[in-house]
């Protein structure tokens, strides 16, 4: 980790805090260009297919012309030229290439064939018609060239007219879903909720890398920290969890209230699916019952909560808030009364931690970038006296500190230096009489090479310090003398937190979301992990309770949804975005940003494939179900399909799937394994025959009766109900049915997982509603046997584990209501 590193990593805590309003304002203009692309993407793909059909119907009609008039047949002929060239115009959906690219590039595409294709085709619809009015003298024939040119003209249009399908709206765009003949109507359907629950099972993850003193051990024996929008509290010795889910957006900050009970947690703003900012605010609960015993600071606090903590000498009657706003306010609240005390503006720079002094509730500290502030509370008002570095050199960041057991304060600063400031008497001859006495440095000791990022005080007043660069635990003596050390290993990343569990033992929170438990003399090990990228891959293991997940950190994880471990990871070359098992459970495939996909044992971790699919990420990999064929959908627009031998070790090129005019994002294989389904970025819903070479089925009705070996597609008439009225197309950004058929959960882009009867094919749709990821969901899937569903977190890096419970078990009750999902039958 060198010295840039280092300082981004500093600040990481308040990066997440500045939003500028021009960021919003472009990021709306750019979903504007977005969505008139689409729009114009979908209208040019349409046009392309319709004089598809013509070139498809015209020869037909002129065979059945020769025999009735030769001269008509010569008209029709020549309608199949253009302005008397030798080839027929004929477009390719590889003019839509462009579109996949910039928006003024998608412009100039568009420009330049939107002229040609609206002549063309009006030139190929008078002629053809024309033709037909030489066919006055025969009736039938008359009729059966008209009904010709008008299927070419809006394909599937009687069937609608029959009530056999049924359109949805997305971007203005309409979508035809055709009713499968099992529904004799479809007016009369009922949309009931699911006849199962979700309940929050366990979470894999750990918010180091940007936040700090979120880690603590309460008497009970369990860890205390989070993870997106759950406080987690894990109990060491027996493997157990249990969850404040209370928060609305992710928690930023934790304080353990000097009783070791009662836990104060802040979270940040957030925003609505509007995009509307909400409220931040700091919860106090009991971590006995996890009831909420006080909500403070809603419609006070700015953008989120950064820093808190309680007072000490008088039992933490007060807590202390630093909000994220410019001027980073600080409060102190009378918190069992929900009172504000004192209220003032602490700083424009960051401000990373704050804590009372353990002997004097009227004396608090705060420090950040390049500031350690002793304030003194005095009648509701606060003073501040800025801590002198004199002839010390001043550091970037101030980035932890604790009290002596003597009343000095130690600080720990991104030069790798712990300073110790003592209160001195106040410089008459140079303030004038009146000076108080103030904090000065009385002494500088070299720690880490790179940033202290914590220090903790034992029982016995020993200090512990942990180090950033370095990877660093050392034990230093009450006056600063180092006793022992160890370095954690270097792929857990820094060291962020410490906490004491017996004097010995401790618990390390790390950079890399990693809590590692262990001695000076035995090393540790890690208890809990997570990933510390986006996360993309999701997949279920056909017959065990596995998973795997991979993502931007280019890391691939095996989990085991049993045991709530993590079994092997390895590294990728590059970002993992998809991921599928092998129907046999032997072999795993794994989509990367970089158009190459790989293949892995399950048992030996070695890659046993490794092929390269075009030039563009790839977003889907999905085995047939008799594991005899794999797709992989690219961003490239295209399908590739690949024969599978040797229990999945083998794999051959078999064909590939054109005529997407957008990239590939879900698809699925039919029960027989002859056909898929798909989606794409325009909204499109395509089926294939693979058996017959991978060829696009024209007719889309054909395929309305066809049974699916899974259903991941977000487009499809069996789920039309899961999209809410005025969806975009991007709020919903995974779906899955259970294995059961009974129900399908929708990962949403409002931090949402959504649980609906299956089939749910009507709008408004009814469903359970459920929280705690602190970003867009990005993926979901049942585990084989439906007795889990696995939920991943996108910028939150988190992993839900629910588990399923039957719609007829008792409620919890009220002391655990809090550890149960918030549900909302919608």
């Amino acid at each position: 980790m060198d010295g840039s590193t280092n300082s981004l990593d500093d600040v990481s805590a308040e990066s997440s805090t500045e939003y500028p309003d021009k960021l919003s304002t472009m990021e709306v203009r750019l979903q504007a260009q977005e969505d008139e692309i689409t729009l114009l993407k979908s209208s040019l793909a349409d046009a392309l297919r319709r004089l598809r059909l013509h070139d498809q119907q015209i020869p037909l009609l002129k065979q059945q012309l020769i025999a009735v008039n030769p001269a008509a047949a010569r008209v029709l002929n020549q309608s199949c030229y253009v302005d008397g060239f030798s080839k027929p115009c004929r477009l390719s959906t590889s003019s839509l290439d462009g579109f996949n690219h910039t928006p003024n590039r998608a412009r100039r595409n568009s420009e330049k064939w939107k002229e040609p294709q609206d002549k063309t085709k009006q030139r190929l619809s008078k002629k053809a018609a024309s033709s037909t009015n030489l066919l006055t003298r025969s009736p039938s024939l008359e009729s059966r060239a008209k009904d010709l040119i008008a299927s070419a003209g809006s394909q599937g249009s009687r069937r609608g007219t029959q009530n056999q399908s049924i359109k949805m709206f997305i971007r203005g765009r309409p979508i035809t879903m055709y009713i499968p003949s099992n529904i004799q109507n479809y007016e009369e359907l009922k949309m009931d909720l699911p006849s199962q629950k979700l309940d929050l099972d366990w979470v894999y993850g750990y918010r180091g890398r940007d936040c700090r003193a979120n880690l603590y051990l309460l008497p009970s024996g369990e860890a205390v920290y989070f993870i997106a929008c759950v406080v987690v509290l894990y109990h060491i010795s027996n493997q157990k969890q249990r969850h404040y889910r209370k928060h609305t957006d992710c928690v930023r900050c934790l304080a353990i209230h000097p009783d070791k009970v009662r836990v104060a947690s802040g979270q940040t703003a957030g925003v609505d699916k509007d995009g509307k900012p909400l409220q931040p605010f700091v919860h106090i609960w009991d971590s006995k019952t996890l009831v909420t015993l006080q909500q403070i600071g809603l419609g006070i606090f700015e953008r989120g909560v950064g820093a808190i903590a309680f007072s000490n000498s008088d039992g933490g009657t007060f807590l202390c808030v630093i909000d994220d706003s410019n001027e980073h306010m600080l409060s102190v609240w009378d918190w069992n009364k929900n009172i504000k005390q004192a209220e003032v503006k602490s700083t424009n720079e960051a401000v990373l931690a704050v804590d009372f002094s353990p002997t004097d509730t009227n004396n608090i500290i705060s420090c950040g970038k390049s500031h350690v502030y002793f304030w003194t509370m005095s009648a509701g008002t606060m003073t501040k006296k800025q801590g002198i570095f004199g002839k010390y050199k001043k550091p970037k960041f101030v980035l932890c500190f604790v009290f002596s057991l003597t009343g000095d304060v130690l600080t720990g600063d991104s030069e790798g230096n712990i300073l110790t400031w003592g209160k001195s008497a106040a410089d008459i001859k140079t303030l004038g009489k009146g000076a108080k006495e103030t904090f000065q440095i009385m002494k500088q000791t070299r720690a880490h090479e790179g940033s202290v990022f914590t220090m903790c005080i034992l029982q016995g007043g020993a200090i512990l310090s942990g180090g950033g660069k370095d990877r660093k635990i050392i034990r230093w003596s009450a006056d600063l003398a180092p006793e022992r050390e160890c370095e954690i290993p270097e792929k857990f990343g820094a060291v962020r937190t410490i906490a004491d569990l017996d004097g010995e033992e401790l618990l390390v929170g790390t950079t890399r979301n990693a809590i590692l438990r262990g001695t000076f003399s035995d090393g540790f090990v890690a208890i809990v992990q997570g990933h510390v990228d986006e996360m993309w891959g999701l997949a279920t293991h056909p017959t065990q309770n596995i998973f795997v997940t991979c993502g931007n950190d280019r890391q691939l994880c095996v989990w085991n949804a049993e045991d709530h471990r993590l079994d092997w990871c390895t590294t990728l070359e590059d970002s993992g975005l998809c991921a599928d098992f092998c129907p046999n459970g032997a072999v795993v495939s794994v989509g990367l940003s970089t158009a190459r996909w790989v293949v892995l044992d399950l048992q030996t971790k070695e890659v046993v494939a490794d092929l390269i699919d075009g030039n563009e990420q790839l977003s889907v990999m999905r085995y047939s179900p008799d594991g005899s064929f794999l797709a992989v959908g690219s961003h490239d627009n295209f399908i590739y399909i690949y024969s599978v031998t040797e229990g999945g070790r083998r794999y051959t090129r078999f064909g590939k799937c054109t005529g997407h005019s957008s990239f590939i994002t879900h698809l699925d294989w039919s029960k027989d394994g002859k056909f898929i389904m798909s989606n794409s970025g325009d909204y499109e819903i395509l089926y294939w025959d693979v058996a017959s070479g991978c060829k696009l089925l024209r007719n889309r009705f054909e395929s309305k009766d066809r049974e699916w070996a899974s259903y991941t597609c977000v487009l499809g008439f069996h789920v039309m109900g899961v999209w809410l009225e005025g969806s975009d197309g991007t709020d919903i950004n995974a779906l899955c049915r259970s294995h059961s058929e009974r129900m399908v959960a929708v990962a949403d882009d409002f931090c949402k997982v959504h649980l609906f009867q299956y089939p749910c094919p009507k709008p408004k749709a009814p469903s359970y509603k459920y929280e705690g990821h602190g970003s867009h969901v990005t993926n979901v899937r049942f585990t084989h046997n439906d007795s889990h569903l696995l939920s991943l977190g996108g910028k939150d890096t988190c992993i839900l584990q629910w588990r399923m419970k039957g719609a007829g078990t008792a409620e919890p009750k009220e002391h655990s209501a809090a550890a149960s999902p918030p549900e909302n039958g919608t």
